[in-house]
């Protein structure tokens, strides 16, 4: 399933590297932005110190002030609950405002998946789904499939109009298991 979603996620636009641990994290990230990275508070990325291997990178985190902020930034990083192979999608559980500020305002998306929580497709996320709306009916999921793009202004495709115009996904082994867990 990994290589069907690397293969995937090419297709769609959107680049794939692995990571072996938080530091080689935060240095591609750092590799891949000039400014402000909003940086959404998130179990797995606070357990493994994200914001900290990020600013020794010198890369300046937001953790506040989303609304203000949001805009201006270079990029989002956030985690994945889960992902589907077969559509290259990151799947998010994003209720929290600041969760989707930093995967639709800045131009770049850094997203962080666990590859234990590649899914083959969307018949196999229905357990999950059905667990994230036993746990709360009115939240927020958002699938991300590459980079925004429309192609509703003269059926030109044009990335970014709606969202970031990069989609960088960092496999990291050992990140989190827990479907549940951003």
């Amino acid at each position: 399933m990994l290589n069907q979603f690397i293969e995937t996620l090419n297709k769609v636009g959107g680049q794939f590297a692995e990571v072996a641990d938080i530091k080689e994290a935060a240095s591609y990230i750092a590799g891949h932005v000039t400014g402000t990275v909003l940086l959404p508070p998130q179990s797995s990325l606070q357990r493994v110190g994200l914001a900290a291997a990020l600013a020794a990178g010198g890369v300046t985190v937001v953790e506040d002030a989303w609304r203000e902020k949001g805009s201006s930034a270079s990029a989002g990083v956030t985690g994945a609950n889960f992902a589907l192979a077969d559509t290259g999608t990151l799947v998010l559980e994003s209720t929290e405002e600041s969760l989707r500020i930093a995967t639709t305002l800045p131009e770049r998306h850094f997203a962080l998946l666990d590859p234990r929580k590649i899914l083959s497709d969307s018949l196999a996320a229905v357990p999950y789904l059905r667990g994230f709306h036993e746990r709360a009916p009115r939240n927020y999921l958002a699938y991300i499939t590459g980079p925004s793009r429309t192609a509703d202004i003269e059926r030109v495709l044009t990335i970014g109009v709606h969202g970031p115009r990069e989609l960088h996904v960092l496999l990291m082994p050992g990140l989190s298991n827990d479907f549940y867990e951003l």
